[in-house]
């Protein structure tokens, strides 16, 4: 299971692989989505293939990601959405919009469609979130999906105390 099958009415999901770099820099090199995931605030070039990276290895490892997630009618990156591994019974829930794309409803879109894939194919026991502290759509965002908070854990690579959610499926 590399590429979902993943669609919503606006939307579909892709997989990262070698050739995704231009999509990745896109995305997060938006310096208003990597203010809310690093602690700098910017992903270097460098960065950005390591993050890169980190996703084609949790697909080759692991058969998920945070898929990248397309726009239907342009085929644009708008972001990403997906999972990583998250102890031994819990998958991590993740989702990263480009800022051309805020407040257009596209988080929940992809966020709702991931989670019924999520459930439907990779039937976790729990699934957790985190988001960072000063990012308040995202905590918007966890609730409406359903995400009951649960405590703060440190997130290494903003070095902030991130509130923690869990969706029990």
């Amino acid at each position: 299971m590399n590429k979902p099958a993943i669609m919503s009415k606006r939307l579909y999901f892709g997989q990262w692989t070698d050739k995704s770099l231009p999509d990745a820099k896109i995305l997060w090199g938006d310096p208003l989505v990597s203010k809310f995931i690093c602690a700098s605030g910017i992903f270097t070039e460098e960065d950005i293939e390591a993050r890169l990276n980190t996703e084609i290895s949790n697909r080759l490892l692991h058969g998920i990601q945070y898929w990248p997630i397309y726009e239907k009618t342009s085929d644009n990156i708008v972001g990403c959405c997906g999972f990583r591994p998250y102890g031994n019974d819990a998958l991590e829930f993740g989702i990263h919009i480009r800022s051309a794309f805020w407040r257009q409803g596209f988080a929940f879109e992809a966020a709702s469609a991931a989670i019924s894939y999520c459930i439907t194919h990779l039937n976790p026991k729990k699934i957790v979130a985190g988001h960072n502290p000063n990012n308040t759509a995202s905590a918007a965002l966890l609730k409406k999906l359903g995400f009951v908070f649960t405590h703060f854990e440190h997130y290494e690579p903003t070095g902030l105390m991130h509130p923690t959610y869990v969706f029990r499926p």
